[in-house]
């Protein structure tokens, strides 16, 4: 499959490079043909067509490849605990055969030591709350603890659900009390040579900021399952509620992680973010001020190497036309280049560029159409371990639909705002 796709990253960069000779000619006053704008029409659609197959294949062997391993590593642990001897804490491969027994039936018509082991791990979904349960019909007010294995499956799905995790600084907790989180720039301060016998000036200390990571619980909205599907016991039904949950919390987490304003709600990497440089036209993105929104970040954090730029995959269409000055106005090399290589993205100007669907997608008055910098070093996120999970069996069951529910406690900030800057396009 590794051949296959390099085949498809080939064609697209011969693809590429045929537009741009087409291009190239036509900006040069070339008269062209009917063939030869169909060639260029065709060039530029094969282009999007292989980026999309390429993209397409790699998140599914991705995620086939993450899920084989999470199912590997559930065998490798079921055959340890089998091996193991006077342990009191039920076995990973115990509570995670309850709880898959729990999502097909439900709470009542499971093995009592199945509901026992579940009833252990029953949790309050009160936010700050930690109470547990032991009542038969718990399930209706609170949650279950997931296996481990089911909340990895969650998470890389989420993932693959927009850019604004891509290249933070993540942290996991396995609680979610309030988290002080220091800040600092002091890219502003310098050294200074010391005179004899004299005291060294207090100017420049370090000062530090404090910002606090919370833990809000995000949650998926009820996604429902047939009670045919749940019956058949040949379906795998922790990948298929796994991908579903993960999905729907990996697009409201995207949002609020790129946009929130901190207020009840994370605060996002664009929200906490400064304007690095304001274009002189609103509805266009020249050369030039791309050069300056690079320079707007200081020259330490250019050098860290995890620079990269973050946009909507609307404004990367239009991200492609711009080109430098060489040659002159509308001659010169395109600033974006697509990826030859499996595995690395495609590029802009020199740097990595991350597509994330949460961000402005129009180049438009006002609009922050651009977010460049070392995002490692300016944000921060903050994950709860692990998740719940509550099955709701009678709210649909005129359907003969049961809907799941998944909760996760998150938290994001911005910790230098220094680090990352904006294109904000003239009002």
């Amino acid at each position: 499959m590794a051949t296959a796709l390099q085949d498809l990253v080939d064609q697209r960069a011969s693809a590429w490079a045929k537009a741009q000779d087409f291009d190239t000619r036509k900006k040069a006053g070339d008269e062209f043909s009917a063939e030869d704008t169909q060639g260029w029409t065709r060039a530029l659609d094969d282009v999007d067509r292989l980026g999309a197959e390429i993209e397409n294949i790699q998140r599914s062997e991705a995620l086939d490849a993450k899920f084989s391993q999470i199912d590997e590593n559930a065998r490798r642990e079921a055959a340890n605990g089998a091996s193991a001897a006077g342990q009191d804490a039920p076995k990973d491969s115990e509570y995670r055969e309850a709880f898959v027994a729990y999502m097909r039936d439900g709470m009542t018509d499971i093995a009592p030591e199945h509901r026992q082991l579940l009833q252990a791990q029953f949790r309050n979904l009160t936010p700050g709350a930690e109470t547990r349960a032991l009542g038969t019909t718990s399930g209706s007010v609170g949650g279950y603890t997931v296996p481990e294995g089911f909340w990895a499956k969650v998470t890389e799905t989420m993932k693959y659900y927009g850019g604004a995790v891509d290249g933070a600084e993540v942290i996991s907790t396995t609680t979610g009390n309030p988290l002080p989180w220091a800040t600092n720039d002091d890219t502003s301060n310098v050294g200074y040579i010391l005179g004899e016998n004299t005291a060294a000036s207090n100017e420049g200390d370090l000062s530090f900021g404090q910002k606090t990571l919370g833990a809000h619980t995000f949650v998926s909205g009820p996604g429902l399952v047939s009670l045919q599907l749940l019956q058949d016991s040949g379906i795998d039904i922790e990948s298929i509620v796994a991908r579903k949950m993960g999905e729907r919390l990996g697009r409201i987490q995207n949002t609020r992680f790129t946009t929130g304003t901190g207020s009840s709600q994370p605060q996002g990497y664009v929200y906490g973010a400064s304007t690095g440089k304001t274009t002189a036209s609103a509805t266009a993105i020249t050369y030039d001020e791309v050069i300056d929104l690079e320079h707007s970040v200081d020259a330490a954090y250019r050098a860290s190497g995890r620079c990269a730029y973050k946009c909507h995959d609307l404004v990367v269409a239009y991200l492609r036309k711009v080109r430098d000055d060489s040659g002159g106005a509308g001659v010169g090399r395109p600033l974006w280049q697509p990826s030859v290589q499996l595995g690395t993205p495609d590029t802009f100007n020199g740097y990595p560029l991350v597509v994330n669907n949460d961000m402005d997608s129009t180049v438009a008055a006002t609009k922050k159409t651009l977010a460049f910098g070392d995002h490692q070093a300016h944000f921060v996120v903050r994950r709860v371990a692990g998740g719940q999970l509550m099955r709701l069996a009678e709210r649909y069951a005129e359907y003969l639909q049961v809907g799941f529910i998944a909760y996760e406690r998150a938290d994001s900030l911005v910790q230098d705002a220094s680090a990352v800057k904006l294109l904000v396009q003239h009002s």
